[in-house]
């Protein structure tokens, strides 16, 4: 089995968990201090995992204007990405939620062709009206101006979609500019993306809601297994994306929704009704066309 595609599968478990972990904390804490807690309890654990990596390696990183601009880029992107993928989980069930929020896979697959020189074939752009078919199905589209510009579930899912899309996309540029082993220089850009987020958020909460602070120490356990989760998930999406193109990676990724169906089933109890359920085979089917035209 290819390293990629190890660490790619190691992303998917680990963000699935992380996932829930979000879902249950997002109940007692602001969407803004459950997307700090990610990245604020990460840190640690994103350090630790440089260190060992940068101690066993000779090689010197040599960061330049486009390492940092792009991994500047991808943790903006990834913080609003993950803002809108925490509402959505408050205001849709867990697979719903999620299934909308990946349609980040077909997103980075048409952005990648547009501006990263990653020319789709016939077949993915196949892949590309059905997962939109999907879409449309698991969010109940009515098919009218006002259900675009109202429907919640639509815009969180699309938001976190284009935002974890554009983010895998720089993360993967940030990597390759370091001219580097792509493990150890996965590893320097998700240390400089998780430093990054968790000071932006860190400012964001502290200027707009200081008694999430004491919400957060009151949930200890629940942060710092989510930092942990969203660290080691992390790892497997940074390394995979540094090794092969993101859109296959993203595709790949897609293994999520079992995981998703399986945690909703076994540890939330939350059903799933048939149009909801037409929706994410429909995006599983594009996504398996994305991965036959990749």
């Amino acid at each position: 089995m290819e390293t990629w595609i190890v660490f790619t599968l190691l992303a998917v478990v680990m963000q699935s968990i992380r996932t829930a972990g979000q879902k249950q904390i997002a109940r007692r804490l602001s969407v803004e201090a459950t997307t700090l807690v990610r990245f604020l309890f990460g840190l640690p654990f994103a350090a630790l995992y440089f260190y060992l990596l940068y101690s066993q390696d000779e090689a010197p990183l040599r960061l330049q204007g486009q390492f940092f601009l792009s991994a500047s880029l991808a943790g903006v992107a990834q913080i609003g990405a993950t803002l809108c993928l925490v509402k959505a989980l408050t205001i849709r069930n867990f697979a719903v939620g999620t299934a909308l929020a990946k349609t980040e896979a077909i997103m980075t697959a048409l952005l990648g062709s547009l501006f990263f020189s990653a020319t789709l074939s016939l077949l993915g752009y196949v892949s590309v009206v059905v997962g939109v078919a999907g879409l449309l199905a698991a969010s109940n589209w009515r098919f009218s101006w006002q259900d675009l510009f109202h429907n919640e579930s639509i815009k969180y899912g699309l938001g976190a979609g284009l935002g974890f899309a554009l983010a895998s996309l720089w993360i993967r540029d940030a990597s390759l500019s370091l001219q580097a082993p792509l493990i150890l220089s996965a590893a320097a850009v998700l240390i400089y993306m998780v430093a990054l987020q968790a000071l932006l958020c860190l400012l964001w909460v502290l200027l707009t809601d200081r008694k999430q602070f004491s919400l957060v120490m009151a949930n200890l356990p629940a942060s710092v297994f989510i930092g942990f989760s969203s660290v080691a998930g992390s790892i497997g999406w940074f390394t995979a994306m540094s090794l092969q193109e993101a859109a296959l990676v993203k595709t790949l990724g897609q293994l999520e929704f079992v995981v998703t169906l399986l945690i909703t089933y076994l540890y939330f109890g939350e059903r799933i009704n048939a149009r909801e359920y037409l929706g994410i085979v429909l995006v599983a089917i594009s996504i398996i066309l994305l991965l036959l035209a990749t």
